[in-house]
């Protein structure tokens, strides 16, 4: 028990306890309507590393008689790169493909006239390690909307190297929800509706 109670940052609420981390290896990324396909279950299995959401707020800067305030602006969500093994079937190299083709077909220099033609979703879920009889429990989850290849790298070949082939794509998307415990924690406060904060400077 003194490993559980005594390490720690003892707080004015409780005494320093050990608080269990999330483990970075336990999650799952899954595709919605990746190159229009309905089953997407062989690119989810050879992922090998995914980035999770940044975002970034635009600075306003108002001057005025000796001083400079600073407002957020506009914010922007970063893409994440997506790294996947290239399968001996190249099932996911396939997908990729048809995703890109989706966005513009390389062969007639076609391309849609709106995104939501190609856009796709993908769900990043942090997990607990079940797995088999017992489902795995998620933590917490990750959607990202209106995604898009912007850029794809097929790997290297290299006769020294014993390595497998990776894949890696980088994708932009147009927004994020964070749910925990099936909510969203980036809406749960509506910043215009904020009585609290109506006398704040504007």
């Amino acid at each position: 028990m003194a490993v559980i109670t005594n390490f720690g940052v003892p707080t004015d609420s409780s005494a320093g306890t050990t608080l269990m981390p999330k483990i970075s290896y336990r999650f799952r990324v899954t595709f919605e309507d990746l190159s229009g396909a309905t089953s997407t279950d062989e690119v989810t299995q050879n992922v090998i590393s995914a980035g999770r959401p940044s975002m970034t707020h635009e600075e306003v800067v108002v001057d005025s008689y000796n001083s400079k305030m600073y407002l957020a602006g506009k914010h922007a969500w970063e893409p994440i790169s997506i790294v996947f093994r290239d399968d001996m079937k190249s099932n996911v190299i396939k997908k990729i493909g048809n995703q890109l083709n989706r966005q513009v077909d390389h062969a007639d220099q076609h391309s849609s006239i709106s995104g939501n033609a190609y856009k796709f979703g993908v769900t990043l879920e942090t997990l607990d390690g079940a797995n088999g009889s017992t489902s795995p429990t998620v933590f917490d989850k990750w959607e990202l909307q209106g995604c898009y290849i912007a850029n794809v790298q097929y790997g290297d070949l290299n006769y020294a190297d014993s390595t497998m082939i990776q894949v890696t794509i980088q994708l932009r998307y147009d927004s994020a929800v964070h749910s925990i415990d099936g909510n969203d924690a980036l809406s749960e406060k509506s910043a215009s509706s904020d009585s609290a904060q109506s006398g704040a400077t504007r």
